[in-house]
């Protein structure tokens, strides 16, 4: 049994090294998707553009306690957003069982940006940097960004996941939002 786990684990890492020498990011976004402190990496990208101010977007989008009204991706925040600090997030891809993180909040610029980064279990093994932009469209519209970059040795095991079941959870929470800010 040991011996089997560590053989599997031998895989696993050997497999996320070289997925991670060999990934190039190649989003049309990326110019404007740069991490904080994952620099490289996996990226997923979605953004949509919602009838209302920023302000309105803004308020909407940092009521937290309101999430289980209607986020079907993020299902709650629990914590104040304080720069290093840490909150709590449960987190539902769809198709998939919800999973909480406790990510540090990296950046919380009032009516511009929230951004954190979590890991699962330890450093580089799974790390996602999650982060949410308003843009002001100077229209009386506003962009809402949302992208989270990811880097770490389950990535290759993973990719399918992401390229699928988050985008969609992403997709899913910004129409979401869109339809709330526009009702």
């Amino acid at each position: 049994m040991k011996t089997t786990f560590n053989l599997l684990l031998s895989l696993i890492i050997s497999s996320g090294l070289i997925a991670q020498t060999q990934n190039t990011m190649e989003n049309k976004n990326n110019a404007m998707a740069k991490g904080q402190v994952i620099k490289h990496g996996k990226l997923v990208y979605s953004e949509i553009r919602i009838n209302a101010n920023a302000e309105k977007v803004w308020k909407e989008f940092t009521d937290f306690e309101k999430y289980p009204e209607w986020n079907p991706f993020i299902k709650s925040i629990v914590g104040k957003p304080v720069i290093e600090k840490k909150i709590e997030a449960q987190i539902q891809a769809p198709g998939k069982k919800p999973m909480l993180f406790k990510p540090k909040v990296l950046v919380f610029d009032s009516l511009r940006e929230f951004r954190w980064i979590g890991k699962l279990f330890v450093p580089r093994l799974f790390d996602g940097e999650h982060t949410f932009v308003i843009k002001d469209n100077n229209d009386g519209t506003t962009t809402f960004i949302q992208y989270e970059r990811f880097r770490g040795l389950l990535i290759p095991l993973v990719k399918k996941m992401l390229n699928v079941n988050t985008m969609e959870g992403f997709n899913q929470m910004n129409s979401a939002l869109k339809t709330r800010c526009e009702n």
